[in-house]
C-alpha cells in the first residue's frame, strides 16, 4: 500500500471522507464514509500527517525536448553520451494514437512545471491536437497562441522530444489546442528496463534483525525492478530478503512505498572522496510487488526519463 498525504480542502467537516485515512505507519485512524466530527477533529488529523492511498491508473503506454530536447548534464561527459545518443524521428515512430499521453513544457517565463496534455487527433502536415494542460487547482494553464512548447513522450524503447508552436486554442465544444504539425522530432534510446540514477534515503530492515532495527542506505539507482542499496555496513548476505520502505514526490505527490526485496549482489564501492570509508552496494530485486506500487515505480522512472533524461543508467 502506498500513502500520500491528506490535502487540507480533500476533507470537510460533516462529510464522509471517499477513501480510509491512516497515519504514517499505516495505523488505521479512520475508514471510508465516517464524517470528520468537527474543525478540531480534523485540525488533529492534518497536523498527524494523515494520509490516504495512493490510487494510480496504469498508463496506457509509457509516459512520455533549442539544440538537443533532452538536455545533457553539465559535466563535459555527460554532454557528450547525451549527444552520442541522440537520433532523429519522423512522426510515425513515436506511433501516437487518440488519447495517447504527452507531457508538455511551457515558456519558461510562465512556469517550469510540466503537464500532461492528451492527443485528440492529427491532421498530417498540418496540426496537432490536444488537450488543454490544467494546473494542480484545477484550473487551465494560461497559455497564448504563438506561444512555443517543447512535447515528449515514450514509445516503445525510444523517448522523444520535438518543439512546436500554438497555432489555434479552442473553446468550443470544449478546450483544447491546435499544435504546428512536428517535423523535427528528437529522440534517445532506452533499454527495455530502464534504471535512473537517484539520490533517495530508504529505512531497511533485514531478515536477520527483524523489525527492531533499521538500517539508512541510499538508492543510488533504481528500476521498475529493483534497486541499488548503498550503506556503510552490509545488509545481509546473497538470497537474504529484506524490507525497504522510502518517499518519492511524483508530479507534487508524496507517495510512500514499502517494499519487500531480495539481495542478488553485494561488493564494496570506493568513494570519490577517498577521505570517506568505503561503501558496501547491494543489488536488490523486488518481490511480490503490489500493482499499484508497481505504477507508481514506473511513474517515478519515466517522470526522471522526461525531465532528467541524462540520469539514465
Amino acid at each position: 500500500m502506498s500513502l500520500i498525504l491528506v490535502n487540507s480542502d480533500e476533507i470537510v467537516v460533516g462529510k464522509p471522507i471517499p477513501w480510509a485515512l491512516y497515519d504514517q505507519s499505516r495505523n488505521l485512524l479512520l475508514n471510508q464514509g465516517e464524517q470528520i466530527r468537527d474543525d478540531a477533529h480534523r485540525e488533529t488529523l492534518l497536523a498527524s500527517g494523515a494520509c490516504h492511498e495512493l490510487l494510480l491508473e496504469m498508463p496506457r503506454d509509457l509516459e512520455h525536448a533549442d539544440d538537443s530536447l533532452f538536455p545533457a548534464e553539465d559535466s563535459p561527459a555527460g554532454q557528450a553520451e547525451a549527444k552520442a545518443t541522440d537520433r532523429d524521428f519522423t512522426f510515425d515512430d513515436m506511433k501516437l494514437k487518440v488519447e495517447d499521453r504527452l507531457q508538455l513544457e511551457p515558456p519558461a517565463q510562465l512556469t517550469r512545471e510540466r503537464f500532461t496534455v492528451k492527443v485528440i487527433g492529427f491532421l498530417r502536415g498540418a496540426s496537432l491536437l490536444v488537450s488543454m494542460p490544467i494546473t494542480a487547482n484545477g484550473l487551465r494553464l494560461q497559455l497564448m497562441e504563438k506561444e512555443k512548447l517543447v512535447m515528449r513522450s515514450f514509445s516503445g524503447q525510444n523517448a522523444f522530444g520535438f518543439a512546436c508552436t500554438i497555432e489555434r486554442i479552442c473553446k468550443i465544444p470544449y478546450e483544447y489546442m491546435h499544435l504546428s504539425f512536428p517535423d523535427n522530432i528528437q529522440g534517445i534510446m532506452i533499454r527495455k528496463a530502464p534504471r535512473v540514477r537517484t539520490r533517495i534515503i530508504a529505512a531497511v530492515q533485514d531478515s536477520k534483525t527483524g523489525a527492531e532495527k533499521q538500517i539508512s542506505a541510499l538508492i543510488s539507482d533504481i528500476s521498475a525492478n529493483g534497486v541499488s542499496l548503498e550503506a556503510r555496513q552490509t545488509l545481509g548476505d546473497k538470497g537474504d530478503v529484506i524490507n525497504l520502505a522510502f518517499r518519492v514526490q511524483l508530479h507534487n505527490i508524496d507517495a510512500y512505498l514499502s517494499l519487500r526485496g531480495i539481495i542478488r549482489a553485494v561488493f564494496t564501492v570506493d568513494p570519490a572522496d577517498h577521505s570517506k570509508d568505503a561503501l558496501i552496494r547491494h543489488g536488490i530485486e523486488f518481490q511480490d510487488m503490489q500493482a499499484n506500487d508497481s505504477v507508481i515505480l514506473q511513474s517515478l522512472i519515466y517522470q526522471q526519463m522526461i525531465e532528467n533524461p541524462h540520469k539514465l543508467v
